[in-house]
C-alpha cells in the first residue's frame, strides 16, 4: 500500500527535530563550575536565567552542577547566554555609569594608615571652563536611571557617573519634558518585568525645589501632599500630566498617557520634604554628585528608588517575580505569571491580623502568632559565677535569608482540612497541640513568641512543625489550611538583596570568608567609615526588613476595627508568608542555639528576634563562637562572618549589668548596645 503522506509529513518532521537536537548537543558550553561562576559574578538568579530560557530553575542549578545537561534550541540560547556574560566580564565593556569600582588602595607604608574604600573617587566638574549650554548639551550625554537636580546659578542635572549638565528648565514642566527627551532610564529586572520598572528618577534637592516654585514643607502633613489648588499641581494639569493617588508627596509619580504603546512617566524625590532622610532611608547629607553616586549604586545593586525604603522591598518583590507575563499564544498581550503574585486572596481566618474584618469573633486562641522571640531567663548561680561578662550576637538579615527558597503559597485561595496528615511540602496553617513537647528550659521555646512553652492547641505554618518532626515530637494536626499552589517566591528577591548586601560590605573593606577575628576587626573598624557607604548599607538592609514587613502592612489610618484598608487590596498582601519567613528564621536559630549547646555547653540568657546573648568568660564573641582549624566558624552553629545567616557582634556588657536588666522586667537584648538602659 502507498505510504499515508500525513504519516510521512509526520515522520519527517520527527526526523528533523532529532537532527536538530543532535546538532544543538554539539553546541559548546563551558564547565558546569564556570556556568555558575558567570552567573553569579553578573548578579543573576537561577530564577532569572530560567526567566530568559523558559524552563524551571531547578534545570539551570543542574546545568551547573552537571547532573543534567541542556538540549535542541535551549541549549544554543544558554550558550548564547553565557558567551554574553563573559564578554560583559571583560574589563574594557565595565564602563556601566551606574557605579564606579573604587580603585585598589596600595599597601600602606610604615607610619600611615590605609584609606579606607570609597563609593565615590575624585571626579572633575564638566564645566571646568565658562561654556554654552549648547555646547555642553553636545559633550554631555544624560546617562543611567536618574538624576539629581540642583539649583546654584541655574539647574544642573547630576548623573550617576559624575558629569553634570546644566539644565534650560525654569519650572517643573520644562524639567518633566526634558526628562522625557532625556533618554534616562533602566533595563528591567525581569525579562518578563513591567514597564514602569524603567521609568527614570529625578531628585530635586531643596535648592532645586524652592527654584522650581515648590514649598520648603508640606501644610497637610496628615495626608504629606501638596494641596490640589497648588499652582504647580495646576500648571502639571494644564500640560496634561496626571498624578497617582498619593498625589504630590516627597514621591510623587508623574505621567502622562501611553500613546503608541510608548510610556511617559516619571517618578520624583523631593528630599526637602524628607524623601532620602525617612521611611527607611537615612542618607547623611550629600553633595549632589555623591548623592547621585549613591542612589545609582542602590539602583545598580537593587532597583530604582520609588518610595520608602518598604516600598522599595515590595517593588523590588513585583519586579522580579512579575504579575504578568507575555502571552506566548497568537497574538500576544498578558497572561498571568503562575510564578508571580497576581491574585487578591483573603487569608485563612487564623492568618487574619487582629483589625482584619475576618478576626471579627475570633477567640484569641485561634489567631496565629507565628512572631519573633522577646524572651529572657535568670542565669543560674553556675553561669553567674563563671561568666563575668554577656555578649550579643546578632544575625546578619536573618529574616531575608530565611526566605532564600522557601515554599509558599502563591495564587490559589487556602483550602480548609479536617484532620489532615501533616505535609512539609506543603505551606499552610495548621492547628495542632505540641504541650506535649518535651522543652530544655536554658533554651526558649521554638513553638511561641514569649519562649514560654505552648499552653494549648495553637496555629502554626509548616516550617514550625516541621522543626517539631525534627525534634522527634509527635505532630498530629487537627485542622488545616492548605495553599496547593506553591513555589519559592522570594529567592530570586533574596539573592539580590544578598548580592547588594555584600557587595556594599566589601566596598567598605568588609570581605566574606575571612577568619573570625580579623572580621571582628573589620566590623569595629566601620565607624570610621564612609557615611554615604554606610547610609547605603543601611538602606539595604532597610528595604529586606521592610519589604517583608509589607507582607502584612497595617492600616496606616485611624479606622473603624475590622474594617478593609487599601493593602488588602494587593497581590502582595500576604500575611502567610510573612509568617513562614519569621517561622523559619525562629526555628533556624532555635536548631543553632541548640547545636551550640550540644557543642560548647553553653546556652543563650535572652533572645529578642534575631539577637541571641550569651554568657561569657572574655569581653569577645570569640569566646562564645567556636573557631574551626581554618579560623572560621563552625557549620550548623552561630558563627561570625559578613554572610547572611552569619552574626556579628551586638554588645558586651557585664553580668551584673544583665541581672540588673532582667531584675527590672526587661529584655536585656534589647538593649545590649545601649547602656543607658
Amino acid at each position: 500500500m502507498p505510504a499515508d503522506h500525513g504519516d510521512e509529513a509526520e515522520l519527517f518532521a520527527r526526523v528533523d527535530e532529532l537532527l536538530a537536537d543532535l546538532s544543538a548537543q554539539r553546541v559548546p558550553l563551558p564547565p558546569p563550575l564556570e556556568r555558575a561562576r558567570l552567573r553569579k559574578a553578573a548578579g543573576l538568579s537561577t530564577d532569572q536565567i530560567a526567566d530568559a530560557l523558559g524552563c524551571p530553575a531547578e534545570d539551570i542549578a543542574a546545568w551547573e552542577t552537571g547532573t543534567q545537561e541542556p538540549r535542541a534550541a535551549r541549549r544554543a540560547a544558554y550558550a548564547r547566554l553565557l558567551q554574553g556574560l563573559k564578554y560583559l566580564q571583560r574589563p574594557e565593556d565595565q564602563d556601566r555609569p551606574a557605579r564606579q569600582e573604587p580603585t585598589p588602595t596600595p599597601p600602606s607604608r610604615a607610619g600611615k594608615k590605609a584609606e579606607q574604600p570609597s563609593l565615590f573617587p575624585a571626579t572633575t566638574p564638566v564645566a571646568s571652563t565658562p561654556r554654552s549650554r549648547t555646547a555642553l548639551s553636545q559633550t554631555v550625554k544624560p546617562t543611567g536611571p536618574l538624576a539629581v537636580i540642583d539649583h546654584a546659578a541655574t539647574l544642573t542635572a547630576h548623573f550617576t557617573n559624575g558629569s553634570q549638565l546644566p539644565l534650560d528648565a525654569g519650572d517643573l514642566v520644562s524639567l518633566l519634558q526634558w526628562t522625557l527627551r532625556s533618554g534616562l532610564r533602566r533595563d528591567k529586572l525581569s525579562t518578563q518585568g513591567r514597564d514602569s520598572d524603567c521609568d527614570p528618577l529625578i531628585v530635586l534637592t531643596p535648592a532645586a525645589s524652592a527654584a522650581l516654585h515648590l514649598p520648603a514643607a508640606l501644610d497637610d502633613r496628615a495626608r504629606l501632599r501638596l494641596a490640589d489648588s497648588h499652582p504647580v499641581i495646576t500648571q502639571l494639569q494644564q500640560a496634561g500630566f496626571s498624578l497617582t493617588r498619593r498625589g504630590f508627596g516627597p514621591w510623587p509619580r508623574v505621567y502622562r498617557p501611553v500613546t503608541n504603546n510608548k510610556r511617559a512617566s516619571i517618578q520624583l524625590a523631593i528630599t526637602a520634604w524628607g524623601a532620602l532622610s525617612q521611611d527607611g532611608w537615612n542618607l547623611p547629607p550629600l553633595p549632589p554628585t555623591d548623592l547621585a553616586r549613591v542612589l545609582g549604586t542602590y539602583t545598580d545593586r537593587l532597583l530604582t528608588p520609588r518610595g520608602s525604603t518598604a516600598v522599595c522591598g515590595e517593588e523590588l518583590m513585583t519586579a522580579l517575580r512579575p504579575p504578568t507575563r507575555p502571552r506566548r499564544a497568537p497574538g500576544g498581550g498578558g497572561e498571568p505569571n503562575p510564578r508571580g503574585l497576581h491574585t487578591i486572596l483573603e487569608p485563612a481566618p487564623p492568618e487574619a491580623p487582629d483589625a482584619h474584618p475576618l478576626a471579627r469573633g475570633r477567640l484569641p486562641g485561634q489567631a496565629m502568632e507565628e512572631e519573633a522571640w522577646d524572651w529572657s531567663r535568670p542565669p543560674s548561680d553556675q553561669e553567674t559565677a563563671e561568666f563575668p561578662h554577656v555578649v550579643g550576637l546578632d544575625t546578619n538579615l536573618a529574616f531575608a535569608a530565611a526566605s532564600s527558597g522557601l515554599s509558599v503559597g502563591l495564587n490559589s485561595p487556602p483550602r480548609h482540612v479536617l484532620a489532615p496528615t501533616f505535609d512539609k511540602k506543603i505551606p499552610g496553617a495548621w492547628f495542632c497541640d505540641l504541650t506535649h513537647a518535651a522543652l530544655d528550659p536554658r533554651l526558649p521555646s521554638p513553638f511561641t513568641a514569649t519562649g514560654q512553652a505552648p499552653t494549648g492547641p495553637a496555629w502554626y505554618t509548616t516550617p514550625t512543625l516541621d522543626y517539631a518532626q525534627e525534634l522527634e515530637i509527635e505532630v498530629r494536626p487537627i485542622e488545616a489550611y492548605l495553599r496547593d499552589d506553591h513555589g519559592p517566591y522570594l529567592t530570586s528577591w533574596y539573592e539580590r538583596i544578598r548580592n547588594a548586601y555584600l557587595a556594599t560590605m566589601a566596598d567598605l573593606g568588609v570581605h566574606e570568608k575571612i577568619p573570625q577575628a580579623d572580621y571582628l576587626a573589620a566590623m569595629k573598624s566601620l565607624a570610621t567609615a564612609d557615611p554615604a557607604l554606610l547610609g547605603l548599607l543601611a538602606a539595604i538592609k532597610a528595604t529586606a526588613k521592610g519589604g517583608l514587613g509589607k507582607l502584612r502592612e497595617g492600616p496606616r489610618d485611624i479606622t473603624a476595627p475590622y474594617t478593609r484598608w487599601p493593602a488588602l487590596n494587593k497581590p502582595t498582601w500576604r500575611p502567610d508568608i510573612r509568617a513562614a519567613v519569621v517561622s523559619r528564621a525562629r526555628v533556624t536559630l532555635h536548631r543553632k542555639m541548640r547545636k551550640m549547646a550540644e557543642e560548647t555547653g553553653r546556652y543563650p540568657l535572652a533572645v529578642l528576634s534575631d539577637c541571641a546573648l550569651y554568657p561569657a568568660h572574655m569581653p569577645t564573641a570569640l569566646d562564645v563562637v567556636p573557631t574551626a582549624p581554618d579560623q572560621q566558624g563552625m557549620p550548623g552553629l552561630l558563627r561570625l562572618g559578613v554572610n547572611p545567616g552569619f552574626a556579628k557582634e551586638e554588645g558586651i556588657r557585664t553580668m551584673d549589668w544583665y541581672q540588673h536588666q532582667h531584675t527590672q522586667g526587661l529584655n536585656p537584648a534589647r538593649y545590649i548596645k545601649d547602656s543607658r538602659a
